[in-house]
């Protein structure tokens, strides 16, 4: 069983290009089949999908399709910031240089928190 999550920016995104590239989407009249707005569009988490989507458009984007169905790829793990799948090289963590930056300067503001914090603190060596 699939666990259920909300999906991330970046995965909403790539659903929505993908939706437009499908026979069942008109940008007019919306999902055909349905006679109305395709639910792809304002998906959030993940789980049930439009059976035509999986079946023929998915496909099209492996890397989407495998995260949608919950497989995470072996030569892949998730940035520790925003989730995004990137291919393993060495001791990467993070999926890009904004994202190292984001995390470079959370850790430098608990850093300076802490120093702070000792700072206003009378001193526990006293000569």
């Amino acid at each position: 069983m699939r666990k259920i999550r909300e999906l991330t920016g970046i995965e909403r995104r790539e659903i929505r290009r993908s939706v437009r590239g499908c026979a069942d989407y008109d940008r007019e009249y919306g999902c055909l089949p349905l006679d109305g707005d395709c639910y792809m569009l304002g998906k959030w988490w993940t789980g049930g999908l439009c059976r035509y989507l999986e079946r023929a458009v998915l496909p099209l984007n492996p890397v989407l399709e495998r995260v949608l169905k919950g497989e995470i790829p072996r030569d892949a793990k998730p940035c520790t910031i925003c989730g995004k799948l990137f291919p393993v090289a060495g001791r990467r963590a993070y999926c890009s240089e904004k994202c190292k930056k984001q995390e470079q300067r959370t850790v430098d503001a608990r850093r300076a928190k802490r120093y702070r914090k000792r700072k206003g603190e009378p001193s526990r060596f006293r000569v």
